[in-house]
């Protein structure tokens, strides 16, 4: 999920009540209301067509109990995290979207999982690449569908971007630069945790990161084959003494394509890429905010195209809904939330080792490319 302090003049107040939810479409639970869920998830259902909000899971009952009265949701739609496995008799609920910190993924999605639910889990989907894939057999034993959150798959600027590289228009792609970071502030509690190693994962990278790991990754459609990573962290900091700060890295594509990427908790709040290609180029300065990302393309007689602003996590739920009553491939899998941790792990470790090559081809690919099944809203 974004950083707290990036796109914060992008977070609108609680919506107030809901519209009655439409025939067919999927009633989904949301599993923690922090920021991104009161800011976002929560707002986002009044401009989904295919997803409505059913239940509220929550530690807080104050919360909870404010939250459900704005939606005109009954009390019996409250969960709390003791009673969560309750859910198994909610049959309003079809889709749990997990939206905690990151060392809490994996039990709740296998909680979900095992009382039949679909699962919709924030990025990165664990803390480690043993729970991703406990979180996957989960959910190939209970016969449901578990997405991952890269809302960036599903939003028309990165969709255009990813188009206008598969079409050639600008030549071979061969440098990827993409800048992922913020600001932390270690008094705020939702920053408490991601300057937590065994809560995040990683910190920055885990956090912010992971948009330009798979960034890179959507915008080329390859995998890369290694990366060299390097670190740099104060540690007199009182932010960083349990995980690092900046990270800079290079991934290698099996194309020839270098993409460049670094992420921070103590830079400038910024989330851009920009690819440079034979005959043009592209940026998106910002690139992966929740609203108001722009794109500049320059070559090649290519015009920057007009692009429609939409609210992607209403999108992104409606997508997920789709997939539950199979109207739309899965696009954002857990096997793609794995290679992201596969390849953070990977960078990682050759910081550590004072930047050595760590070979990372996996052996994962994409099934689907988003940018082949994703349509970008007409401007």
């Amino acid at each position: 999920m974004i950083g707290a302090g990036v796109g914060a003049a992008l977070l609108p107040s609680i919506a107030r009540g809901q519209t009655p939810p439409a025939k067919g479409s999927v009633g989904f639970a949301i599993v923690g209301l922090g920021k991104l869920s009161l800011g976002q998830l929560v707002p986002g259902f009044r401009n989904c067509k295919k997803a409505y909000l059913a239940a509220l899971v929550s530690g807080s009952e104050e919360k909870a109990n404010r939250v459900a009265a704005e939606q005109k949701l009954p009390s019996r739609a409250i969960y709390n995290y003791a009673d969560f496995d309750r859910i198994v008799a909610d049959p309003g609920i079809e889709v749990v979207y997990i939206v905690l910190p990151n060392f809490m993924h994996a039990e709740y999605t296998i909680r979900a999982l095992k009382a039949g639910k679909h699962v919709l889990c924030e990025k990165p989907m664990a803390t480690t690449i043993e729970d991703g894939q406990r979180m996957i057999a989960a959910a190939k034993a209970a016969n449901r569908h578990l997405m991952i959150a890269y809302r960036c798959h599903y939003e028309p600027m990165n969709l255009v971007g990813m188009r206008l590289l598969r079409s050639g228009k600008l030549g071979k792609p061969r440098i990827v630069v993409t800048d992922m970071g913020r600001q932390s502030d270690l008094s705020d509690p939702s920053d408490a945790w991601r300057l937590d190693m065994k809560k995040s994962g990683g910190g920055a990278l885990t956090d912010m990161g992971v948009y330009g790991v798979n960034g890179a990754r959507y915008l080329l459609n390859e995998e890369p084959t290694e990366v060299q990573a390097w670190s740099r962290t104060d540690r007199n900091d009182p932010r960083f003494k349990e995980v690092e700060d900046l990270y800079a890295w290079q991934f290698r594509f099996p194309s020839g394509a270098i993409a460049n990427g670094s992420t921070s908790f103590s830079y400038a709040g910024t989330m851009s890429w920009h690819v440079m290609c034979e005959n043009g180029k592209m940026t998106a300065d910002p690139g992966c905010f929740y609203g108001g990302n722009r794109l500049t393309v320059t070559g090649n007689g290519v015009e920057t195209p007009q692009i429609t602003e939409i609210d992607q996590f209403a999108r992104e739920m409606d997508w997920m809904a789709d997939v539950v009553r199979g109207r739309a491939p899965m696009v954002s899998t857990a096997e793609e939330g794995v290679q992201d941790m596969r390849l953070m792990e990977a960078i990682m470790e050759s910081a550590a080792k004072g930047g050595a090559t760590v070979a990372t081809n996996f052996g994962f690919r994409r099934p689907v490319d988003p940018a082949a099944v994703v349509d970008v809203p007409a401007a």
